[in-house]
């Protein structure tokens, strides 16, 4: 659902962004929300081109195989899928590379942990969710080589319950700083009631978490949308596909808490940022 916080929101400030900068009397646009990754995707999509739609987007991995599926019908349309990898002629994908972020923001849990176990909701152990796992925890291992970061799988994007009771697992095993790559704000919740950290992903989640949240990676899809629908308009629709970077405005780090940061790990994020936007520096990089 499009919350008030999360990947979903997300997108769908970037549908907003779109629309006023492309105009509105250029783009009429229309969304569907709380659609399951099933055969109910398809139906979707289909309800959708029915009703004149000749851009759409979808946004979660697991529409991948109806979308390339729907393209093959459906010629004159355009299809976007976002964090997946197959295309079509008409049928491309986008993504950000999330991983730049989370290892940022893994070197500020390292840093301000002190207990040195800091805790992961992840939904599904796809690639996109492994690389963030997989950077955060080397991030925070850059600057800390004695933490632990610890996993719980939901196996859900959105499941405020499971959130809650993953982050409550969590921190009875000690963890004092939390993330999550689910759609929801729970876990913020969850380390605000119980007087830890967290860094939120998807959304600033300062609303729910004000003295938890000690930074946020915030995604920003607009300028992406706002282009391809431009580019539809014009005719020059381009079917490449695109893994966005930190440098492009994609997503940003935001209200780092200097109060609960030490400094020295603070300057060393900024020179790992300005480093990896150079691209003199890549996470993966290493044995």
């Amino acid at each position: 659902p499009i919350a008030d916080v999360g990947y979903t929101k997300q997108h769908d400030i970037g549908r907003i962004y779109a629309i006023d900068k492309v105009g509105k009397d250029k783009v009429t646009t229309t969304f569907v929300e709380n659609v399951p990754e099933t055969a109910d995707a398809e139906r979707v999509i289909r309800q959708m081109v029915a009703d004149g739609n000749k851009l759409i987007f979808g946004t979660s991995f697991g529409y991948m195989n109806y979308m390339q599926k729907l393209a093959k019908e459906y010629p004159d349309v355009k299809f976007e899928h976002a964090t997946g990898y197959k295309t079509a002629p008409n049928m491309t994908n986008y993504n950000i590379r999330f991983y730049e972020g989370r290892y940022l923001a893994g070197m500020l849990a390292g840093g301000a942990t002190k207990s040195n176990i800091i805790g992961y909701v992840a939904p599904f152990p796809i690639p996109e969710v492994l690389q963030g796992i997989n950077a955060f925890t080397l991030g925070a291992k850059s600057v800390n080589p004695n933490i632990q970061v610890k996993v719980i799988w939901t196996n859900a994007w959105y499941d405020p319950p499971k959130d809650t009771d993953s982050a409550k697992t969590l921190l009875g095993q000690g963890a004092d700083i939390l993330t999550q790559h689910t759609n929801t704000s729970a876990v913020a919740s969850a380390a605000e009631a119980a007087g830890k950290m967290v860094i939120p992903y998807n959304s600033d989640m300062k609303s729910v978490a004000p003295n938890a949240q000690i930074a946020a990676l915030v995604l920003n899809w607009g300028p992406y949308y706002a282009k391809k629908i431009q580019q539809t308009i014009d005719g020059k629709w381009d079917p490449t596909p695109v893994w966005m970077h930190y440098k492009d405005g994609a997503m940003s780090l935001e209200g780092v808490r200097t109060d609960k940061i030490p400094a020295d790990i603070v300057k060393k994020m900024e020179e790992m940022k300005a480093k990896i936007e150079s691209g003199e520096f890549h996470p993966f990089t290493g044995p």
